[in-house]
């Protein structure tokens, strides 16, 4: 980025000048060019990032988008790299793996339904005990199934108040 900074403006002002204003060595932003011109003045990171890229773009495409294995294939296939490497470059491409586990849906949102208003105004704060008291549902993940958690916390103390446990998400473990 400063480096383009750097471009735009050398005409008005000179390189020099802008980059101890910016705060970088002039070396730097001539280094920068030069690698810009010649890839083969790259760090070798960015070298082996560039390499592998292409091949887990060539892994997706073989595996028909279906990106869960691409640090096993490339392995089998000789091509070493950290599993974390393949992660910040899957990231850096935009490329997801498939998620395992079903997408647990807690609320489905009814529009025509009326909802109370916020009372509080989003201001948690409270100057005594018991004078507000908020409220929260979550669920967890067992072996046997999720299960709902209700909870009413008091603000001023932020201690647990009371809470309702249930297998199932019925408006009786809210109320």
């Amino acid at each position: 980025m400063m480096v383009v900074f750097v471009e735009k403006n050398k005409a008005e002002y000179g390189v020099e000048p802008i980059c101890r204003q910016i705060q970088i060595a002039p070396s730097s932003y001539y280094e920068n060019k030069r690698r810009g011109r010649d890839p083969d003045l790259l760090p070798d990171r960015i070298k082996r990032d560039m390499k592998l890229e292409l091949e887990i773009q060539r892994v997706g495409k073989a595996t028909f988008g279906f990106m869960a294995p691409v640090w096993q294939r490339l392995l089998r296939e000789g091509i070493g790299a950290a599993r974390c490497t393949v992660e910040r470059l899957m990231k850096h491409l935009g490329i997801q793996g498939i998620r395992r586990g079903k997408k647990c849906w807690t609320t489905v949102a009814d529009d025509s339904l009326y909802r109370p208003t916020d009372k509080v105004n989003r201001q948690f704060t409270a100057t005594r005990p018991n004078q507000l008291w908020v409220a929260d549902i979550t669920y967890v993940a067992t072996w046997s199934g999720f299960v709902y958690v209700a909870f009413l916390i008091d603000v001023f103390a932020r201690y647990i108040v009371g809470w309702r446990v249930s297998r199932s998400l019925q408006t009786g473990v809210v109320c």
